[in-house]
């Protein structure tokens, strides 16, 4: 990460639960804090499109890079800074909802300094299509308990089946996503950009490079 990638200081859009007061609520922010309070993201500009346009719902997607997810990635990691229940607002673990939660909670962990990752396998997805969600690979049972002290990482929040899945598991766990839709908010508890529901996100790790015809034609 280089300070030359830093976004321009403009708000993002804070998420549910994710508040900018300090710690000990004296309303005093840290610098990090103050950053991850002004990160911009261009997810944040995403609208719902027409009801009458006619592209194809891979083209109404917004694509996300490696930069920016690793940006946001950080900025979430700051927001959970010093908000948990161990002495000094620590965490206890990171468990990252596999797949897609992987990166996001390799970057927390490293920024939050969590020697302790595990992952839970839910299977929620097949062909852009949602199908109910089904624990498939378990953390570790005596890490988890009722889930306290652990933050639970996705990449984002959908319909919001999967962490309903997880939260029933887990009740004390904090659940944090880096993107949001406006149907699984309720079952976040912080993230970083809401989207609109109709916004399909393409993840970098599910992309590659190709020549995309222009949508005019040529």
């Amino acid at each position: 990460f280089s300070p030359a990638l830093a976004p321009p200081p403009r708000a993002a859009k804070a998420g549910r639960g994710a508040s900018n007061r300090a710690p000990d609520g004296s309303g005093r922010l840290s610098a990090a804090s103050r950053f991850a309070r002004n990160l911009h993201s261009p997810a944040q500009e995403i609208r719902s499109m027409s009801p009458t346009d006619s592209r194809l719902p891979h083209e109404k997607g917004f694509h996300v890079s490696w930069d920016q997810i690793h940006r946001d990635s950080r900025a979430l990691a700051w927001r959970l800074d010093h908000q948990g229940p161990g002495e000094g607002g620590a965490w206890r673990a990171v468990v990252a909802i596999t797949r897609g939660g992987m990166v996001p909670a390799c970057i927390v962990a490293r920024e939050l300094d969590l020697r302790v990752v595990d992952t839970i396998s839910v299977k929620s997805y097949d062909n852009q299509s949602q199908t109910s969600a089904q624990v498939i690979k378990s953390p570790d049972a005596e890490l988890m308990r009722d889930g306290s002290g652990i933050l639970v990482v996705d990449d984002l929040v959908d319909s919001g089946k999967t962490l309903e899945l997880v939260r029933n598991l887990y009740p004390k766990a904090h659940f944090a996503t880096v993107y949001a839709k406006p149907k699984g908010r309720p079952m976040v508890d912080t993230f970083i950009t809401e989207v609109s529901q109709d916004t399909w996100i393409f993840f970098p790790w599910d992309m590659a490079l190709q020549y995309v015809a222009p949508y005019r034609g040529v």
